[in-house]
């Protein structure tokens, strides 16, 4: 598990350090400068210890260790403790994969509403599901909402045919595929059924009050300050929200007007409330994922020029790093 299938964890390990790594049986032999050897070192320490905590070891799991190895000098097994519910959440076992999403997961803990911001393939939309399921199983929470404005992103499919269900579900679809790795279909079907999960359009929040609830905002960079407005008033008693969202793929005509880009400046400073911003090192889907994302990031803004996309109010500011963050004060019982 440690070399990879014929070696090729070891031939990736060879390639970003420069050193010479030899496996013989069940023993390993690293030969080259100090410094590199050192990283090394800690390197194996880390997969080490993520193996025995998780099972498994991926090969985005290595390409992100060797990076936090290389940048921070230690790699992030150590500090990617999971919470009890993350870890409970549906039938497999979910753990933030990056401490970026290790500092999502905590925001969520710990704050009532939490802004999350970052490119494709973080686990912006997967973790706030998980996050709600796992507080509907252990009853913290009677019901989850899942609300998404149903916008198309740069093309028009005219009018859908069917009911109202036929016409927003393609809007809806990732949210359902989130939902159905973490339960079953006879469970989703029966939730959905008495309402105890109810996945609608953003425009279906509205004149509603939501108590005891799980609330998330998907796509969140897609609505206008008004809707945004909207959607945050609607949260009742002993209730939580999770907003997501990617400023880069605002598809509003005109994208300064998204209620995500105006919702940190508006909102700042305000306790309870939580801001994270995810990077294309928290990309968890294929590794080329997070290659494009810095390639149309280098082309959109050139080094010798300024950026211009929206800028985002309260740069990397983040109220929701895990030292700073406040304890939770919620009923001891619902």
């Amino acid at each position: 598990m440690l070399f990879g299938r014929n070696g090729v964890f070891l031939s990736l390990i060879e390639a970003r350090f420069g050193v010479q790594v030899v496996a013989r049986g069940d023993e390993m032999i690293a030969t080259g400068d100090p410094e590199p050897l050192e990283l090394v070192d800690r390197l194996f320490t880390d997969l080490f210890q993520h193996i025995e905590k998780t099972g498994e070891l991926s090969e985005r799991y290595l390409q992100y260790a060797m990076t936090q190895v290389a940048e921070a000098g230690e790699g992030p097994s150590s500090r990617l403790q999971t919470t009890p519910e993350m870890a409970s959440a549906g039938r497999q076992r979910i753990i933030p994969k990056t401490l970026g999403q290790k500092e999502y997961v905590d925001a969520m803990e710990h704050f009532d509403i939490t802004f999350c911001i970052g490119p494709a393939g973080t686990g912006k939309t997967y973790l706030a599901v998980a996050m709600a399921v796992a507080e509907l199983k252990a009853r913290l929470v009677d019901r989850v909402f899942l609300a998404r404005p149903a916008v198309e992103a740069g093309e028009s499919l005219g009018f859908l045919p069917g009911d109202i269900r036929a016409k927003v579900d393609p809007y809806l679809r990732p949210v359902y595929d989130a939902l159905h790795e973490m339960l079953s279909l006879d469970k989703i079907g029966r939730f959905m059924e008495n309402g105890t999960i109810e996945i609608v359009p953003l425009a279906f929040m509205r004149g509603r009050t939501l108590n005891h609830s799980f609330v998330i905002l998907d796509e969140a960079q897609n609505t206008t300050s008004a809707q945004m407005k909207m959607f945050l008033t609607r949260l009742g008693e002993h209730s939580k929200a999770v907003i997501t969202g990617d400023v880069t793929q605002i598809d509003l005509e005109k994208p300064s007007s998204s209620g995500l880009l105006s919702a940190p400046r508006i909102l700042k400073g305000i306790k309870g409330i939580g801001h994270v911003r995810l990077t294309e090192k928290d990309v968890v889907r294929h590794p080329l994922v997070s290659a494009i994302i810095q390639a149309y990031e280098r082309e959109e803004n050139p080094p010798d020029s300024s950026p211009s996309g929206p800028s985002e109010p309260g740069g990397r500011e983040l109220e929701s790093r895990t030292a700073g963050i406040p304890a939770k004060v919620r009923p001891p019982a619902r």
